[in-house]
């Protein structure tokens, strides 16, 4: 009896389940076209195609998925190369530089700090600080955050070279469409 309670309550589960993962955003329907064939053609052009045997070992040698595919990471990584780096941390979406003075001034010296809220290229999608170390004779330091100018226009910088990243990688990733029943 209590065997067919459990069955019975497990088959419920999944068939909730399933009306769950069936509830998705279709989208605007006006960029949607109502053909098949033409629906099949706009997902190949964007990039959104699936095809079946077509990445099995045909990858070239220097083509990696990691964190050179994201383009707010590589942007972010551009704009900060002239600085040495003391974390770079994909997984934990976090850059921090280490302390750099380009040598106008000893006792004065900044670290860069961008941390990743988000994938997408946004306005909001990273945090960036920037801190100000200044330093008397006697070697004591007095660390501050000054993130205000400089933040924002390291924050458009990165943005902007994230924005002409994914719009070369759209445009490689378009492939041309070719319906083979028309071919015949």
């Amino acid at each position: 009896m209590l065997s067919k309670f459990k069955i019975n309550q497990t088959v419920i589960f999944l068939i909730f389940l399933m009306f769950l993962s069936s509830c998705q955003n279709a989208g605007d329907a006006r960029k949607i076209p109502p053909n098949a064939k033409d629906r099949v053609k706009q997902n190949i052009e964007e990039g959104r195609g699936f095809r079946l045997m077509n990445n099995i070992n045909l990858k070239k040698s220097g083509e990696f998925d990691f964190a050179s595919s994201n383009e707010l990471w590589r942007a972010s990584l551009d704009t900060l190369s002239f600085m040495p780096l003391a974390l770079a941390n994909y997984g934990g979406g976090i850059i921090v530089t280490d302390w750099y003075s380009d040598g106008s001034s000893d006792n004065e010296s900044v670290k860069i700090s961008i941390r990743f809220l988000t994938n997408e290229i946004r306005s909001d999608a990273i945090d960036v600080k920037v801190f100000y170390k200044n330093c008397s004779i006697e070697k004591t330091c007095k660390i501050s955050d000054r993130s205000g100018q400089l933040s924002a226009e390291l924050t458009k910088k990165i943005l902007s070279k994230a924005a002409v990243y994914e719009k070369e990688n759209r445009s490689k990733k378009k492939k041309k469409y070719i319906n083979k029943d028309l071919e015949d």
